[in-house]
């Protein structure tokens, strides 16, 4: 089977088992400073389903003296130097599922004995494409959505101090915000995907834990590999 086909708007669409990457940009730059190797689900007009397996080395951010960001005072945590660093995924696998053009994904989260927890809804850029991945940026502010369909706002303290470092202006924090509430009336309706039943969802077991590759922040774009 072929990687990739292309669908009958142009787009190249990524087989079920491709490996790709999943990437994040930093804030207020161009550089590549998250980058996650993972399994395609399912690639068509409607969703984009990514699989992050335990023990897949990714890269991170990290502080320049190799802390970890939540480590440092929230009040110096954007602006401290920063490097990356490359660890490996720690704990049960992530689940992503991103609905094109929209500003924001979903991250489904189990337990080591696959007993489902909850959805994670990750305020970001729209997903942009490229030959070998997705990338995005991360807007700090999340939601926690929960089976029984309570939810929590997550990481508010980090949006308000992001806003403050001047890593985002007030339009694109209004964005967000308009963002976060859009993405909170659909789970106040229990939309797609939250209604979709993805909590059941299992990976192939004939999948491979996908390798970073040497080049993880330069192929396919422009964006630069961050200075150590």
């Amino acid at each position: 089977m072929k990687d990739t086909e292309c669908a009958a708007d142009g787009t190249e669409r990524w087989a079920p088992g491709t490996q790709i990457l999943w990437r994040y940009r930093e804030n207020g730059g161009d550089a590549i400073h998250i980058c996650r190797p993972v399994t395609v689900v399912r690639d068509d007009a409607e969703l984009l389903a990514l699989w992050l397996a335990p023990g897949t080395v990714c890269v991170r951010p990290a502080l320049a003296d190799g802390r970890l960001p939540y480590e440092e005072p929230l009040a110096t945590r954007y602006t401290a130097p920063r490097t990356v660093r490359l660890s490996p995924w720690t704990g049960p696998g992530i689940l992503s599922l991103a609905r094109p053009g929209q500003p924001w994904s979903v991250w489904l989260w189990w337990d080591e004995s696959w007993r489902f927890k909850s959805w994670y809804v990750n305020l970001e850029s729209p997903h942009s494409r490229w030959a070998r991945g997705v990338d995005s940026e991360d807007h700090f502010l999340d939601i926690d959505v929960y089976p029984d369909r309570t939810w929590r706002w997550r990481d508010e303290d980090e949006f308000a101090q992001a806003r403050q470092d001047g890593l985002m202006d007030a339009d694109q924090a209004g964005q967000v915000e308009a963002a976060g509430r859009d993405a909170l009336a659909s789970v106040v309706a229990w939309d797609a995907p939250f209604r979709d039943g993805w909590e059941d969802w299992r990976p192939d077991p004939a999948w491979q834990v996908p390798e970073l590759p040497d080049d993880w922040g330069r192929v396919g774009s422009a964006h630069r590999v961050p200075s150590a």
